[in-house]
Order: structure tokens, then C-alpha cells, then sequence
């Protein structure tokens, strides 16, 4: 009796991790035309060092405002102003 409520607790625990680690349905997938003028506009609002050398670095703000501009932008639709970022 003690090994049936045993196994009991054991798969109940396993459920319970398992829809623990489940994504929530809250966060869709952006869709590619989003992703795409977000992406021309992060190139745009921060141009590289040396033009046609991505590798180069960013002329403008760090990885971080980039990530975070790209960020705000698709939360946006893509609808962003062109103008630069205010801190």
C-alpha cells in the first residue's frame, strides 16, 4: 500500500516538473516581417565603425542598446521612431 502512493507521489512529482518546464502559450513567436524591419532599423540607428565590416563594432551604443533597441521595437510591431534613443 505504502509502494502505491509512493509511485503516486513520484509520478505526480514528474507531472508537475514537467509542466513546470513547459513554455507558456503568452509567448508567440514574432512574425519574419517584424524581425526584418526591426532588423533594418537596429542597422540604421547603429551603424558599424567601418562600412561593410558588421565585425567591426557598432559606431553607435554597445551590443546591450542594440538587443534592448531590437527589443522594444518588435514589443512596437516595428513601428519605431527614427530618431536616436534619449537616456
Amino acid at each position: 500500500m505504502r509502494d502505491d502512493w509512493r509511485i503516486r507521489g513520484e509520478v505526480f512529482v514528474l507531472f508537475l516538473t514537467g509542466a513546470a518546464l513547459l513554455p507558456t502559450l503568452s509567448q508567440a513567436a514574432i512574425s519574419a516581417e517584424v524581425a526584418k524591419k526591426c532588423q533594418i532599423l537596429r542597422e540604421k540607428q547603429f551603424p558599424p565603425r567601418e562600412p561593410g565590416n558588421p565585425a567591426s563594432g557598432s559606431a553607435k551604443g554597445s551590443s546591450k542598446d542594440q538587443i534592448e533597441f531590437f527589443k522594444k521595437c518588435v514589443a512596437n510591431g516595428g513601428n519605431m521612431d527614427s530618431q536616436p534613443q534619449q537616456k
